[in-house]
């Protein structure tokens, strides 16, 4: 009976296709009066507002319009009635237009343009309800083939969704005068502390560097295997979310291609309690140790992050939860472990290649979203071949399968440590020396941060306290 009650209520898409798409033929024919009666400047208002004739609902205006723009666009031309006129007499579309007499009711059916900018909004508001009527039209028609890929179908839906959403939203140009004083009141809120460049990792230097983790920006953390990434990309997670750390917690994404979400949880525990998972395989817990941990379970019940452990995404997969997330959640930031391990879209032969669509992709994702994304990488084994138990310092060229992550992101970054110098160490407070490089800041300074490693607690500090004097220029 309920699914029969569902079933009367839903629209019949028999009688949706039969009825008018959203219009106002009113306003249509005003914003084409307009650029009749002051072409000068109207027909460039237009033209900034509108991408394309299809904004008209009406072929007959969508006719017009294109006739306009193009004498528009001829600079040994005018626009005016019989130029008009004229111009859709060559395109033998005169007479379906209605011919001279429509075009001279266009012309009288305004008395001024002054409202030009208000009309075009309401035509751009009705385009974008018309477009999504056709994209879901389409998706319902797709959704029916029963031989299409459901997860390629899904993916395909959200990203014409979200161009929709894309397209809604048109730059205009701005004198300088118009914002200036709005920027140095925004310049000014930056160095009074009321506002911040990026979200702060928790590492001060780090900030000072490159001004946190910031909107649009692919921030690249690589190092080899057994450094630590995983574990200092989980300690900024942490410093992110919980709001015993951050004044401001933040939401934050975290797809995980290498541990299941158990394993995180548990990582994430047993580090903002300070002791080693090692004490509940080998029995030695203590009950001094319980506090601790029921304050890390307290604090993470407050948190918003977010975890995806399918391992082998691809890029379209990553970028179709991601934007759920940001719909859903309004996340804040994104973390990824780590690229090497995803895969693009289409399927190559030439792993260069697919890295860098995967590259490409993220970079993509960031400014779609308007947030940062921090995503961690491999580096190849010509690290580890330099004399020494540690190796050379990690460079550019070490990061593996594709130059293209090197383009693409703003800032990149190498974890390096003598991998041997943890071994020995049971004591939770023992430490070793680890460094964090910033190698790659496309608009700030480079150099060298001091760290120490906790491998029993697998948490990263800060060496020392920063110190401006300190930091190399």
């Amino acid at each position: 009976m309920a699914e029969d009650a569902r079933a009367a209520r839903r629209p019949d898409p028999a009688n949706i296709a039969d009825r008018a798409q959203p219009h106002d033929n009113t306003v249509e024919r005003a914003v084409l009066a307009a650029m009749l009666r002051e072409p000068a400047t109207c027909v460039d208002v237009v033209i900034e507002h509108f991408r394309d004739p299809e904004v008209f609902y009406s072929h007959v205006h969508r006719t017009i319009f294109e006739a306009i723009v193009e004498l528009h666009n001829d600079p040994k031309l005018k626009v005016d009635l019989i130029s008009v006129a004229h111009r859709l007499k060559t395109m033998e579309k005169l007479d379906m237009i209605g011919g001279e007499v429509f075009l001279g009711e266009l012309y009288t059916s305004i008395a001024t343009a002054v409202n030009l900018d208000a009309w075009c909004q309401i035509l751009r508001k009705y385009a974008t309800l018309r477009r999504m009527i056709d994209v879901c039209s389409e998706s319902l028609l797709k959704c029916y083939d029963s031989d299409a890929d459901a997860a390629q179908l899904v993916e395909q839906i959200e990203t014409d969704i979200f161009k929709v959403r894309s397209e809604e939203n048109t730059n205009s140009i701005v004198e300088i005068k118009d914002t200036i004083e709005q920027e140095f009141h925004a310049l000014y809120d930056l160095l009074d502390g009321k506002t911040e460049v990026g979200i702060p990792t928790g590492y001060t230097q780090l900030d000072k560097y490159t001004g946190g983790l910031k909107a649009g920006e692919m921030f690249v953390l690589a190092a080899r295997p057994s450094i630590g990434k995983t574990s200092l990309a989980l300690n900024v997670i942490r410093n992110l979310v919980l709001p015993t750390r951050s004044p401001h917690p933040r939401k934050v994404a975290f797809f995980s291609l290498e541990m299941t979400e158990g394993q995180i949880a548990r990582r994430l525990l047993c580090t903002e309690a300070g002791i080693s998972e090692s004490v509940f395989w080998n029995k030695t817990f203590q009950s001094s140790d319980l506090t601790k941990l029921t304050g890390a379970v307290s604090a993470f019940q407050k948190a918003k992050l977010f975890i995806d452990p399918t391992g082998g995404i691809t890029i379209a997969e990553l970028r179709a939860k991601a934007r759920r997330l940001k719909m859903k959640e309004d996340i804040d930031a994104i973390v990824i472990d780590y690229l090497q391990l995803m895969h693009a879209d289409g399927r190559t032969d030439n792993r260069q290649q697919e890295v860098g669509e995967i590259s490409g992709g993220i970079k993509a994702l960031a400014k779609d979203l308007k947030i940062p994304v921090l995503v961690l990488a491999q580096l190849n084994r010509e690290v580890d071949k330099s004399n020494g138990p540690a190796g050379m310092r990690p460079k550019l060229a070490h990061l593996r399968e594709s130059g293209t992550i090197e383009q693409d992101a703003d800032i990149v970054t190498f974890l390096h440590r003598n991998r041997d110098d943890a071994k020995e160490v049971s004591d939770p407070n023992q430490s070793v020396k680890a460094e964090w490089i910033v190698e790659k800041n496309r608009n700030g300074r480079t150099g060298v941060i001091e760290l120490n490693f906790f491998p029993t607690r697998m948490e990263f500090l800060p060496a020392a306290p920063y110190d401006e004097e300190d930091c190399p220029q």
